[in-house]
């Protein structure tokens, strides 16, 4: 029987690297202004971080960086692993940015979603790759203006799930849910979880971080939340769980946030103030899981967690009516 506590009785859940930040631009090989967000994956026996990288024009691109440990020895791809092709692809003409990569078991290889920007506003386009290194380019697969999207790893009654944050103008930033028979067509779409306004942590924009992952309690879902402050915007991060085969229905939700900026290089950056995760890997069979994020918006950082302290800690919190 889980007993509601408060976040201090359970300590820190996410415990930073000592050798953070474990990626910066110097790691990189070639000039950068920043390297951040990005989606992580296990590739055999090397570690993938397919990086948002910033040049010294504003744009952003994609990179491939590639570990043994996970954590030092970086690899990385040189020329970038996807570059923006706006003569083929006129909605990347300003940049690729915050990618997320779900391994979709059924067809055998990674689903890259990530946010592209074009005149018109950003995006989600979609890509596939077994190796990230030649990635089939989809296509935009949510018009704008919606960023923040993640999928599922695996059909729910037939179809695909994508989670995503569409904006209209003056409306609210909130968590979405959509279906589809081919991971192209989305429809069924679905208000996932809304902003809480006020003095909360969460009340000005709330955005999926990286992508669910499946467990006997339910989808743990990562997500981002903002307050905004005389002194600027707090990026934290919290927890929820969605409930296995109807995946649109919330069953907790973490009033506080689990994970904040504290350290000087997650308050000091391009974008200050800031813990944004992309990707987390599952490490088996302990069940540590590692999370990737970026820290104003500068460079990468890794903090590590137990999925059973997770679990437990959500478990705990109240139920969504």
């Amino acid at each position: 029987m889980h007993q509601k506590r408060q976040t201090e009785s359970w300590g820190e859940l996410f415990v930073r690297h000592p050798k953070n930040p474990i990626l910066t631009r110097n790691d990189l090989g070639y000039p950068a202004n920043v390297v951040f967000n990005a989606a992580a994956a296990q590739v055999g026996s090397e570690t993938v971080l397919l990086a948002r990288v910033e040049d010294k024009r504003g744009l952003s691109h994609l990179t491939a960086c590639w570990s043994t440990d996970g954590v030092t020895d970086w690899r990385v791809d040189v020329p970038p692993t996807l570059l923006p092709d706006s003569k083929k692809f006129p909605e990347e003409s300003w940049g690729l940015e915050d990618p997320r990569a779900t391994y979709l078991v059924e067809l055998g290889c990674w689903g890259v979603v990530y946010t592209t920007y074009s005149r018109q506003g950003p995006q989600v386009c979609l890509s596939t790759t077994n190796d990230f290194k030649t990635f089939d380019r989809r296509g935009i697969i949510m018009p704008p203006e919606d960023k923040n999207a993640a999928l599922f790893p695996r059909r729910i009654k037939g179809r695909w799930a994508l989670l995503h944050r569409p904006v209209s103008s003056g409306r609210d930033a909130n968590i979405w849910i959509s279906f589809s028979p081919d991971l192209m067509q989305w429809g069924e779409h679905h208000m996932l979880m809304e902003t809480r306004r006020g003095n909360w942590w969460d009340a000005h924009r709330i955005g999926t971080c990286p992508p669910p992952i499946e467990t006997p309690e339910g989808w743990l879902l990562g997500y981002h939340g903002v307050r905004n402050t005389v002194a600027g915007a707090i990026y934290r991060f919290g927890l929820a769980l969605l409930d296995l085969e109807t995946p649109e229905r919330v069953l907790r939700r973490s009033e506080e946030w689990v994970f904040s900026p504290r350290e000087p290089y997650e308050r000091v950056g391009d974008v200050g103030n800031v813990v944004f995760p992309c990707g987390w890997i599952l490490d088996e069979p302990g069940g540590t899981l590692r999370m990737y994020y970026g820290a104003a918006d500068t460079c990468i950082a890794l903090a590590t967690a137990k999925l059973s302290d997770l679990l437990d800690y959500l478990l705990a919190c109240p139920e969504v009516s």
